[in-house]
Order: C-alpha cells, then sequence, then structure tokens
C-alpha cells in the first residue's frame, strides 16, 4: 500500500497543501531513513551547510553498506574490499546493511534524535543494540562502513566535534564582522542584525576549509567569480542592484509572495538542502525506484549538494558581502521607499519579504546558497533520470503566509514545476522576490551549482562503475 503523506514547511508556509502525489516516502528503505534524517534536521535546526554535510554523510553511509552487495560499485572508504559473495548480495541483506549504517550514522550526527532512529530499526525488524562487526553479515558491513565514513568525516574540518574550537561545528578561523547591528562601518560587508533580543552570528565562516567530495577545494571556482558591485568603486552598479530589489518588493504579486514565502525554508524546515531530498522521494516515488537506484540518486545528489555548501560558503566568507537590506538602509535612509505593504516608507525602515524572526538570514550575501543548491540538486537529478521532466507542484492556501497571515495568498495558489530546471530557477530567484540577494549573487551561483553537478555526477558514476576510474580506488 503506498502511504501519502503532506510535508510541512515551517518556515515557507505554515502548510502547504500538497498534490496527492508530491511527496509520498516509504518505498524504499533509502526513503524511509532520509525522511527521519530529514525530521531530525527540522527538530534540531542545524544552518544549512551543516544540513548538506549531514544528508551526504547519511546517504554515503548507505551507499557505502549497499556497495558491499552489488556487483560493480565501488565504497568510498573500502573500495572493493569488502565485496560479499553473489550469493548474499539480496535486497534483504542491502535492505539490514543500509539499516544498520543509516542507524548508526545519523545517531552520531543526532544524538539528540537516537529515540527515533531506534523506533524505525524496530519498525524495519532490526535490532538497534547490534552493533557487531563481522562484515561476513549485513549488520556488520553496515556498522563498519558507516564508522569508517564517520571517522573519515570527523575530521574533515567542519569541527563536528568542536575539537578545532569548543562547541559542535563552531567557528574556529577568527571571524569577526566589520559592521554592528546599529552601524554600517562598510557598506560593501555583511552586516549582523538584531532580530529580537538576538544579535545575528554569522554561521560557519569557515566552510570553505571543509573536505568536499568532488571539488578540488572549496575556492575552486571563487577565481570564476566576478567581484561583486562595491559602494565606492562601482557606485551605479550597487546603486542599481539595490534599486532592482526595491521594484521587485514594490511591486510584489500574490504568486510573487507565495514563491518568496514557499522556497524561504527557514529555521524549522529542512532548509534548502531537505527541500530537494524531498523532491528526490517524489522522483523515487513516480518512478518506482528500487533500492538501488534510490542509493544512487540520494548518494549523488546529496554529494553534490554538499560541495555546493563548501564552494558557496567559501564565497561567502571570502567576499563578505552586503545583505540587500543593509544596501537599501545606507542608500535610502532619509528617502520614501514603496514597501511591500504598499505604503511609503523611510528607506531606513525597509524590511525584505520574510517572517519577523527571520529578516535575513546569518550569514553574507554573496553567493546565493539557494541558487546553488538548487542548481546543482536539479543538475544531478536531471543527469540520474536522464531527462529534466519533474512534473512536481504544490497547492498553496488561502491565507496561510506567515508574513502576511490571513491575507496572502488571497486565494488557493499552485506552483508547478515542468522540469528540475524550473525548479531551480524559481527557488533562486524567489530569493530576490524576498529581497534576501542580488542578481549577480543569484545568476552567478546557478552558473556554479550547474557544474559543481556535473563535476559530482562524474565522480559518482565512476564509484557506481558506471565508467571506469582511472588509477584505481581513490579518495580524492
Amino acid at each position: 500500500m503506498k502511504i501519502t503523506k503532506t510535508i510541512t514547511y515551517a518556515s515557507a508556509i505554515v502548510l502547504l497543501a500538497v498534490t496527492q502525489t508530491a511527496f509520498s516516502a516509504g518505498n524504499t528503505v533509502v526513503t524511509k531513513w532520509n525522511e527521519v534524517a530529514l525530521e531530525a534536521i527540522r527538530t534540531t535546526h542545524p544552518g544549512p551547510p551543516i544540513v548538506a554535510r549531514s544528508l551526504a554523510i547519511t546517504h554515503t553511509c548507505i551507499y557505502d553498506a549497499w556497495a558491499a552487495y552489488d556487483n560493480k560499485a565501488i565504497g568510498t572508504r573500502f573500495g572493493r574490499e569488502l565485496r560479499r559473495p553473489y550469493a548474499e548480495r539480496t535486497v534483504a541483506n542491502k535492505e539490514k546493511a543500509i539499516s544498520y549504517a543509516a542507524h548508526k550514522c545519523l545517531s552520531d550526527l543526532f544524538p539528540t534524535e537516537v529515540a527515533t532512529f531506534n523506533n524505525l530499526m524496530v519498525t524495519l525488524g532490526y535490532n538497534a543494540s547490534d552493533n557487531n562487526v563481522n562484515v561476513a553479515t549485513a549488520a556488520g558491513i553496515g556498522n563498519v562502513t558507516a564508522q569508517a565514513v564517520l571517522e573519515f568525516r570527523h575530521h574533515d574540518g567542519s569541527n563536528q566535534l568542536g575539537d578545532l574550537n569548543p562547541g559542535a561545528y563552531s567557528d574556529y578561523t577568527g571571524y569577526t564582522p566589520v559592521n554592528t547591528p546599529t552601524e554600517i562601518n562598510d557598506p560593501n560587508r555583511w552586516q549582523p542584525l538584531q532580530i529580537g533580543a538576538n544579535v545575528q552570528t554569522f554561521i560557519a565562516p569557515f566552510w570553505g576549509n571543509v573536505t568536499p567530495y568532488a571539488l578540488k577545494s572549496g575556492s575552486q571556482f571563487r577565481e570564476t567569480l566576478p567581484k561583486p558591485a562595491n559602494y565606492d568603486t562601482d557606485p551605479v552598479r550597487y546603486d542599481l542592484q539595490a534599486l532592482q530589489i526595491l521594484e521587485y518588493s514594490a511591486h510584489l504579486t500574490d504568486e510573487k509572495k507565495v514563491i518568496a514565502e514557499y522556497w524561504a525554508d527557514g529555521p524549522s524546515s529542512e532548509l534548502p538542502p531537505g527541500h530537494w531530498a524531498l523532491f528526490a522521494e517524489f522522483v523515487s516515488d513516480r518512478d518506482h525506484h528500487t533500492v538501488d537506484q534510490d542509493v544512487k540518486m540520494f548518494f549523488a545528489m546529496t554529494n553534490a549538494v554538499f560541495d555546493a555548501s563548501i564552494a558557496s560558503w567559501d564565497a561567502k566568507r571570502f567576499f563578505d558581502y552586503v545583505r540587500p537590506v543593509t544596501a537599501i538602509h545606507k542608500l535610502f535612509a532619509g528617502q520614501n521607499v514603496m514597501s511591500w505593504e504598499g505604503v511609503m516608507i523611510d528607506g531606513a525602515n525597509w524590511k525584505p519579504y520574510q517572517a519577523a524572526n527571520v529578516v535575513t538570514p546569518p550569514f553574507s550575501e554573496y553567493i546565493s546558497g539557494h541558487s546553488i543548491f538548487s542548481a546543482a540538486a536539479a543538475e544531478t537529478l536531471k543527469l540520474f533520470t536522464q531527462s529534466d521532466s519533474f512534473g512536481n507542484s504544490v497547492l498553496i492556501s488561502a491565507g496561510s503566509s506567515r508574513v502576511e497571515p490571513g491575507v496572502v495568498p488571497a486565494k488557493p495558489t499552485a506552483l508547478y514545476w515542468a522540469t528540475f530546471s524550473d525548479a531551480a530557477d524559481e527557488a533562486a530567484i524567489s530569493r530576490r522576490y524576498g529581497g534576501i540577494h542580488f542578481i549577480d549573487g543569484d545568476l552567478e551561483s546557478r552558473k556554479v551549482g550547474r557544474e559543481i553537478g556535473k563535476q559530482a555526477w562524474e565522480k559518482s558514476q565512476k564509484l557506481f562503475g558506471s565508467q571506469k576510474l582511472l588509477g584505481g580506488y581513490s579518495d580524492d
């Protein structure tokens, strides 16, 4: 029996009435574990790059466990070393190994959510406390492969263990913003905002140092990026990009407001990397995937998105670029501008079309995380399915906005994406509608994201045994 469910995007719109077939998880053991990973993310609220890493690690552990029971696949940590005999390459053994690997991995990444992971193990008929390392058993394969991936990733520059600086995922590079919540000392640089009683802290400014999947380094694509507009040396372009945001804001239709909110994916959601993991569940259901297909698709996509997180955060730290809200306050203080409420306000009081508890994300603008995550994910799904066809949609309930509750949208509004590229492009431009990103931050990210998707897919194909792995097995 197919289980159809409705997903709540707490950050976007309180509840989206999703089309009947939109997100149907549970068809394979892979989507079951993907779902509990997403729920752990929604509960624990890690930042976007941390979400990307967590999903990539989870699906790498799943992949490595499964690879032992495939006749071609090459594991990321053991290569071909753990290949089991033909007679053992059953669906039952694959599912069991995958489950033990996912359980061990997620328990490490989200220690407060272990009870949830244990419950799924029980539901699947497995003993969650079985920690044996006998690789002649499926449980042993799962435990051994997951442990190897975790040991590698514990020292990948993410500071998951807090051993580089006290506190998991805390900054160990000494980043300090040049602006304060009350003073714009440099209009080219990021400004932390005061949100209620709290002052924003830049999430993971060190992330460009994290060991990537297929990238040569976090800075691989940085030199291809044009410099963002400079307030002092390029004032015309600087002003124009801010004016464009004001133009968007002043003319937001209900549909554009819905797009801005739907894709926001802020606190309490699965965030942009998780949003695309939900879309992958849709593809799994749509195409009636086997376990083998889901293992490969989720592994390839989440690792491409992980690389996108590293490249984008490398640029965010390097350029440390100003957000639209700060630039508009600097340029238009004392001048009347049209707000999205439809009234004229002092430019110093302008706000993006975002929930009051967000305003603008706590990290710099250039380049766009939404745009690069979505482009990399869409490119991977297109390459995996050998088609850009998507065919997914959501129906947004009337009055369900968190920014303008009870008012927007005035009537139920459908968003439909014929292709993966359509979805990625809408996710990207949503950040301009919402007043979060400038045009260059969006468009440059789309280009880099597609290149990252292609590069990661090439490595994934080699690991799947679909292409010759030159020089033998490599972790590079």
